[in-house]
């Protein structure tokens, strides 16, 4: 378009009969030095638009080793080496709008981590919806470890639903307030072929007496969690070079139950997190309790990794982890983090045993490689040979589960 607007003014100046030559030419010049510069904008536009898109990608793939002494058959044969997952993750910013989204294939099933969009109100507020982490407790995680806390098999650390967040965050505060329509799979009626496959755990029925631990719900008391809103406020404080955080958190929601009877949710939490120098400190006390109209609930089904299981209707948890930071420059190790976790889960209902997990371990840096190194002796404990709601003896796992990330 440039190009034929200087032709039609190159025309329009050689039939101007009262033009001199030396305008002509004068114009001439001002003209091209004016397509000059416009050109010169037009190729910069898209460089200064390219500034305010940012499209990143990412992905890890992980696998894992593991000794098993609750395992006959994994002992025999000296423990397991198997694949872990791969993972895709997608962040970005497009004129302003924030996304991230993370989607994970493992051996036996395929799900979704988080996927939602945000916008910066400001330096301080931002707004999310979608599938994304639930305000509660201690952030990112409550734990250091591969195996997370005991609170993360009661759905209560590193999980996801889906909704709306708010989050406000400032040098010495921050506040995050959440509303969740469902759980990520779309609640009781979500279209999905099988809800045990999901990575954080949600609770998907009511667990009746007689029932089996790892039963599917019985027809009629399938049910998914709706309406739940969550808060969580936190404030940082600085005394010389030990910082310290305390925080409380809330949650309430509703439960959707198949034939149509009615439940709620509630859970609570405070917790502390210390650091000085190297070292940190994490300490968080929870509270949680399910409730159906009608009837006495002792055991809830819940669903994750693609299998049911059971957790207790209310309990309270106890969270104790203590991590050293070592930074080293052997050859490509750049890293190590040692650290041993705590999980305490009792008062259960009905004399239900109570739940303890203690994982003692080293995370190694190196490059794009990170390796977990733990020894895990728990009671009562998933994927410690154990259920919320069992009733076994004491037992042990060594793991090792490394994963390069890209």
């Amino acid at each position: 378009m440039i190009r034929y607007t200087l032709a039609a003014s190159c025309i329009a100046l050689a039939l101007s009969a009262n033009a001199g030559a030396a305008t002509v030419d004068e114009e001439l010049k001002a003209l091209k030095a004016r397509i000059e510069q416009l050109e010169a904008e037009k190729e910069q536009a898209p460089e200064e638009k390219e500034m305010d898109k940012s499209i990143k990608f990412g992905g890890a793939a992980r696998f894992q080793y593991s000794y098993e002494d609750y395992s006959d058959a994994n002992t025999d044969r000296g423990g397991d080496f198997d694949f872990d997952l791969f993972r895709i993750d997608v962040n970005g910013n497009l004129d302003d709008v924030l996304f991230s989204a993370q989607y994970r294939w493992f051996e036996y099933m395929n799900v979704i981590h988080h996927a939602w969009v945000g916008y910066n109100f400001d330096d301080e507020q931002q707004g999310k919806i979608g599938v994304t982490q639930v305000p509660f407790g201690i952030l990112t995680y409550a734990s250091n470890n591969y195996f997370f806390s005991s609170n993360f098999y009661l759905g209560l650390e590193d999980d996801y639903d889906l909704g709306l967040n708010y989050t406000y965050k400032s040098d010495s505060n921050r506040l995050d307030l959440a509303f969740y329509k469902n759980d990520e799979q779309g609640g009781l009626d979500g279209y999905v072929s099988d809800r045990t496959h999901r990575y954080a755990y949600d609770v998907v029925g009511v667990r009746l007496a007689g029932e089996g631990i790892y039963d599917a719900p019985t027809a009629g008391y399938a049910a998914g969690e709706k309406n739940t809103f969550n808060a969580r406020y936190s404030h940082n404080f600085q005394f010389d070079e030990v910082k310290l955080e305390l925080g409380v958190s809330g949650q309430m929601g509703q439960l959707e139950i198949e034939n149509g009877t009615d439940g709620d949710q509630v859970a609570a939490a405070i917790h502390g997190v210390v650091n000085y120098d190297r070292w940190n400190l994490k300490l968080q006390l929870t509270d949680y309790k399910y409730d159906v109209d009608g009837m006495d609930v002792e055991r809830m089904v819940v669903a994750a990794y693609a299998f049911y299981d059971s957790i207790p209707a209310e309990a309270t948890s106890y969270v104790a982890d203590l991590a050293y930071s070592l930074p080293v420059a052997w050859g490509p190790v750049s890293n190590l983090t040692f650290y041993n976790d705590y999980s305490l889960v009792t008062d259960k209902p009905s004399g239900q045993k109570d739940t303890f997990m203690n994982v003692t371990g080293v995370a190694v840096t190196a490059g794009g490689l990170y390796t977990y190194f733990d020894f895990v002796v728990a009671e009562n404990q998933p994927f410690i040979g154990g259920s919320m709601v069992g009733d076994g003896g004491t037992n042990k796992r060594f793991n090792i589960n490394f994963g390069y990330y890209f």
